[in-house]
């Protein structure tokens, strides 16, 4: 089940690599996930810690049959500048509570295979989130046979939701205060 590179016009989506590191580090930082708490160098420590389980995960999956969990890097095909990353991620939210879901309020949490993205922000803007998304959803339901993939966001990440439109997904709202992080859902069924 290893994910092979994925090409678009613009882009390749590939496995990440030990030396991606700086730029991984990089795009934490500009995007506002690096841990404010650590200094520069626990942060990048951090860093080289998840990007080492990342690259034996991809591998390990492999080797069991299981989807290809996990971040893949998103670089220009022409030059093979780093724009950001690109994932299938589990996802593990109180998805009853939605309105597609049955609405229940304090709804059991379960499992569903998530979208994640993430573009530094100087290349932000450009569609490539938008670009690398598609190809991964396209591979997760034509080679995966995936039946719905969904995707995860605030309410204030105007640019995340667009994403979400212009993948085709349905975006719901979690219509209760609790769990305070699980906002807005997008939604996207193979052949919808």
């Amino acid at each position: 089940m290893r994910l092979p590179m994925l090409e678009t016009e613009r882009l390749l989506i590939r496995p990440l690599r030990m030396d991606d590191v700086n730029e991984c580090h990089r795009l934490y930082i500009d995007i506002g996930w690096a841990d404010k708490a650590l200094s520069e160098d626990e942060n990048l420590k951090q860093r080289r810690e998840w990007l080492e389980w990342t690259v034996r995960n991809h591998e390990q999956l492999a080797l069991l049959y299981q989807p290809p969990y996990g971040e893949r890097a998103i670089v220009l095909k022409e030059s093979g500048h780093f724009v950001g990353l690109v994932g299938l991620v589990p996802l593990l939210s109180p998805f009853g509570q939605l309105p597609s879901f049955g609405r229940v309020e304090g709804a059991r949490f379960s499992a569903e295979v998530g979208l994640f993205w993430a573009v530094t922000p100087a290349l932000q803007r450009r569609g490539y989130a938008t670009e690398a998304a598609r190809a991964l959803v396209d591979q997760a339901f034509h080679t995966l046979k995936l039946g719905r993939i969904l995707a995860e966001t605030q309410r204030g990440n105007t640019a995340s939701m667009e994403v979400m439109r212009r993948l085709g997904m349905r975006i719901e709202e979690n219509p209760y205060p609790e769990p305070f992080w699980f906002q807005v859902t997008g939604i996207l069924e193979a052949g919808g």
